[in-house]
């Protein structure tokens, strides 16, 4: 992981997750890989592993610019903008839980 410099970290919010699964696959009945948390609006979405991309298509649809590794919480950021991976330390999204493993 890198901690490079990255002009978004101030967009990072505390959020409530608004799922305990990828929104969009739990909607549509698909699987995913893993879980990533919007960290401007608590939108769960699936990784780019995942058939749906969600977490990646939430970001090109709302440009909110920062994600967690979310399942579990993994400690992680990633700036979309920036392509920048960083140590979120403490500030980590507690998980709903238990949430489902579809992989």
């Amino acid at each position: 992981m890198s901690d490079d410099f990255c002009a978004h970290l101030d967009t990072i919010q505390k959020v409530s997750p608004g799922s305990k699964g990828c929104e969009e696959c739990l909607a549509l009945g698909w699987e995913w890989f893993h879980l990533r948390l919007c960290r401007a609006c608590g939108h769960v979405g699936c990784c780019d592993q995942s058939r749906g991309k969600h977490a990646t298509r939430h970001f090109h649809r709302s440009k909110h610019p920062i994600i967690e590794g979310y399942d579990p919480p993994e400690g992680w950021g990633w700036c979309y903008v920036e392509e920048v991976m960083f140590d979120l330390g403490k500030n980590v999204t507690p998980q709903l839980g238990p949430i489902p493993r579809y992989y």
